[in-house]
């Protein structure tokens, strides 16, 4: 870890920037998130993006600040409003791609490839394979059918060609050409869209045609990209950075190095979604990651694992679900990977064959491999990788990534019928891996499990191949490209195999369908959190944390409801059969019932609060939310391949039950469990603004925040000053919002007033209860000033009789205060948590 050289925010409050809520909307916020207590706004990306965009990642030129949002004017203005009021503001940056829009035009450098192709001097900006191209071109697959069917609709007008709201550049010298053979002497190529899953030959953003990639790891391309923001940082407009999706970088690791430096070090978190067991590489030049690990480890101790699993009893009895489509969480991912693999990264997976091909007629003894062996190689390694990504050139993770990359090949070899083809595995792996095949391909199976300088016919890693080499190891340049292009397609298929398709496919518990969840293991101990924060003040302690993103699926209040249900599982069986048999109660669409949607529909509007908590538009916000769940789940309609029958069944259902009369039972059963989603609600957000790291709060979730998945959450902020003005007035808390609203503030002010207090040098201190209830309780203590006390599971201590005579002691020194009753307790006495957690299911202690 490099620490920031910048002092590290207090706290930051994110602002879902677009033109319905500009620069000047967010100044005039500024006054009330200032009282609230962070010390940073955390602005979505501000740089010129595509007209209309609601979220700003489509970004089209690196050398403005969006006019949609007021311009640069705007963004000093709101600077220095800001910084009037005591506030820095942390900016989310973009270096894995740019929009490819309409027209194209918008973005100047793709412009200009496109006109004047591989020798553009912006050719180099771009992730393109012009040899996969037809005749050295670049495939635009912009087309609404094919070629032929389309070509009326093409036309040239003004110099340009004209398709639609699409207009492209013309090759010099084309001008006068007819049509076809004008199409056929550009350095693009336009076709249908659907030619993009298996044809496409530039790198892209998952499975998004457009958004075309960066090769942000040229110094040129680097400095570009990145210049305003750069200028800026030294101007004082801008103090920190959230870095984008780092895991599509052909290198993560010397792209943050590169960044802090040119940063002098300035706060930076990336946006790093970490496997179970997965650590953020040491090496990494920033002050750790946004948060998701911090969101699974919050969420999932409010998750009772035998309820859970009580839970998924029922699931499966009311769905009766296929083990690889929801049945079995590990079947469900393994298919969805397979599924990705061939046919949505079908294109990427190519470019890696044909890369892996070169340079196994290049070996000193080739080996020998047919491209369908080193296909199926590929993919049989790809859908085993339980990350996002290998980082074998880490010198922190090398180890690591080399024994999980030879587990996933010990078993990829399992899959060729002959035992001589497997050999491909072992090429592929030591290409992932980054090192060069001396010999030919290996003979050994066991060859996955050793260490690469142990092996004989192993020069090193590829990146240590300086250029300089290239006329001694011919293959330098594409065994690099390998291992960078195979790590940033482990990277897309994780995201669209993991959680933008097995998410949707297992909705047994949807708050642990989330961003970084686990919805195998939903359910974590308080051992587990402690261990995590521990290390996190340890190693990483400036990293962000979140409960709520513009990207999580549901907010952290929607989870907080659901998780409940862990606690109550028959009860949530009951109330689903009751709901079920009256009308509207199941999905019946093509003449068959699909209980799936029916479930994860129900789930959805209880984690609202019922349908009447979503007011007259509830339908309006679940249907669009249930339709992606179906779309993105890929079973019976897709993005690509809508089934537009089943689909108005979907949203005719939505309306009719779970926004109807039918969920009456449902809003009862929220009714009744109000108290322990409150708990659930309370500890969350006190355990989120205590822990180690500096939290990150989206816009509106210092109050009670209910939304679903893009773009239910990111519609404009409101703000309500008068609320928070009304509590430091004295008025008592008149519902869970306004309650959560002033432990919010609580938290926030302590923090900015004594940062020594949560910082790297504030420590972690587990706090262990001790009696028959100890488990639902979950405190610590910071820097011997600061005391956190939370309820977990707190239906399910209510059912066994409460805390009876558990205690916890506080640490000695105080006395206590608690800071939002006032109450004080003596250091050293062990307190009953009866009568320490009377008022609320939290309680936020300081010394003195």
């Amino acid at each position: 870890m490099t620490p920031p050289s910048s002092p590290s925010p207090t706290a930051t409050y994110r602002l879902q920037l677009q033109p319905d809520f500009p620069f000047a909307a967010a100044a005039r916020a500024v006054p009330q998130l200032a009282a609230l207590g962070v010390s940073h706004l955390h602005l979505s990306p501000v740089l010129e993006a595509v007209p209309g965009s609601t979220h700003g990642y489509d970004v089209v030129d690196h050398t403005a600040v969006r006019a949609e949002l007021g311009g640069e004017g705007g963004l000093r203005a709101l600077s220095a409003t800001a910084r009037a009021h005591g506030l820095g503001l942390v900016v989310d940056v973009v270096p894995n791609h740019m929009a490819l829009p309409a027209p194209v035009s918008l973005n100047g450098p793709l412009w200009a490839v496109l006109r004047d192709g591989p020798s553009s001097p912006y050719a180099r900006w771009f992730d393109i394979d012009w040899a996969a191209g037809q005749g050295g071109r670049l495939l635009l697959p912009v087309l609404g059918g094919r070629l032929g069917e389309e070509m009326r609709q093409l036309r040239v007008e003004d110099g340009v060609l004209r398709y639609h709201a699409h207009a492209f550049p013309l090759r010099p010298g084309t001008e006068g050409l007819p049509l076809p053979r004008l199409l056929e002497a550009q350095w693009y190529r336009l076709s249908w869209w659907r030619l993009a899953r298996s044809e496409l030959n530039y790198r892209r953003f998952f499975t998004i045609s457009e958004l075309i990639a960066l090769r942000v790891e040229d110094p040129e391309v680097f400095a570009a990209t990145h210049g305003t923001l750069l200028r800026l940082l030294r101007e004082g407009v801008i103090d920190g950075l959230r870095i984008d999706h780092p895991d599509g970088l052909a290198d993560p690791g010397g792209y943050l190095g590169r960044l802090h430096a040119a940063t002098g070090g300035r706060w930076t978190v990336v946006e790093k979604v970490l496997g179970a067991d997965e650590r953020l590489p040491g090496s990494w030049a920033c002050a750790g990651t946004t948060g998701y690990d911090a969101l699974r480890h919050i969420d999932a101790l409010f998750v009772c694992p035998q309820g859970a699993g009580r839970l998924f009893a029922h699931y499966r009895d009311f769905v009766t679900p296929l083990a690889d489509e929801g049945g079995d969480w590990e079947e469900t991912v393994r298919r969805a990977a397979y599924e990705v693999v061939t046919h949505d990264l079908a294109a990427e997976v190519e470019r890696l064959v044909r890369t892996a091909v070169r340079i196994g007629e290049r070996a000193p003894r080739p080996g020998d491999h047919a491209p369908w062996a080193l296909r199926q190689a590929i993919r049989e390694l790809l859908v085993r990788l339980p990350v996002y990504r290998p980082y074998a050139a880490d010198p922190g993770r090398a180890g690591q990534d080399a024994a999980m990359l030879g587990e996933a090949a010990a078993r990829a070899r399992g899959t060729f019928r002959v035992p001589e083809e497997a050999g491909a595995v072992d090429l592929i792996h030591d290409l992932a891996l980054g090192w060069r095949q001396g010999g030919g391909a290996p003979e050994g199976r066991d060859r996955g499990d050793r260490d690469p300088a142990e092996r004989g016919d192993l020069a090193g890693p590829a990146d240590a191949v300086d250029t300089a080499d290239a006329a001694d190891v011919p293959d330098a340049a594409d065994r690099a490209d390998f291992a960078a292009r195979f790590a940033q397609t482990a990277a897309a298929l994780r995201a669209k195999s993991v959680e933008d398709t097995a998410f949707y496919r297992y909705p047994v518990l949807l708050s642990a369908c989330e961003v970084g969840g686990d919805p195998g293991t939903p359910a974590l101990g308080p051992q587990a959190f402690h261990d995590f924060c521990a290390r996190l003040q340890r190693d990483w302690p400036a990293t962000g944390t979140v409960l709520s993103t513009h990207d999580t699926k549901r907010s952290a209040d929607v989870r907080a409801r659901i998780a409940v249900l862990s606690e109550c599982p028959d009860r949530w069986r009951d109330a689903l059969g009751q709901t079920a048999d009256g009308a509207g109660g199941h999905l019946v669409a093509e003449g068959t019932v699909d209980p799936m949607v029916s479930w994860l529909a129900w789930q959805t509007v209880f984690g609202l609060g019922g349908p009447s908590a979503g007011g007259p538009a509830a339908a309006e916000r679940v249907a669009p939310a249930v339709l992606k769940a179906v779309r993105e789940a890929g079973l019976r309609t897709s993005w690509t391949e809508q089934n537009a029958e089943y689909e108005e069944a979907v949203a005719e259902f939505v309306r009719g039950g779970p926004c109807g009369p039918a969920a009456d039972s449902l809003t009862a059963l929220h009714d009744e469990l109000a108290p322990f989603i409150r708990a659930n609600v309370l500890g969350a957000t006190l355990l989120h603004l205590t822990m180690p790291g500096v939290p990150d709060l989206y816009q509106g979730t210092e109050r009670e925040y209910a939304a679903l998945v893009d773009p239910d959450n990111r519609r404009p902020a409101v703000f309500r000053p008068e609320l928070l003005a009304e509590l430091d007035g004295g008025a008592a808390p008149r519902d869970l919002s306004a309650e959560k609203l002033r432990l919010t503030a609580a938290a926030l002010r302590l923090r900015r007033a004594h940062p020594e207090w949560f910082d790297a040098t504030a420590g972690y201190e587990p706090l262990d209860a001790e009696g028959p209830a100890a488990e639902h309780c979950v405190a610590f203590g910071r820097a011997g000033r600061v005391v956190t006390v939370a309820t977990r599971l707190s239906l399910r201590l209510v059912e066994t009789g409460g805390w009876w005579d558990t205690v916890l002691r506080l640490p000695s020194g105080g006395p206590w205060r608690e800071a939002l009753t006032g109450r004080v307790v003596d250091g050293g006495t062990a307190v009953g948590l009866t009568e320490l957690l009377s008022q609320s299911p939290v309680a936020l202690f300081t010394a003195g």
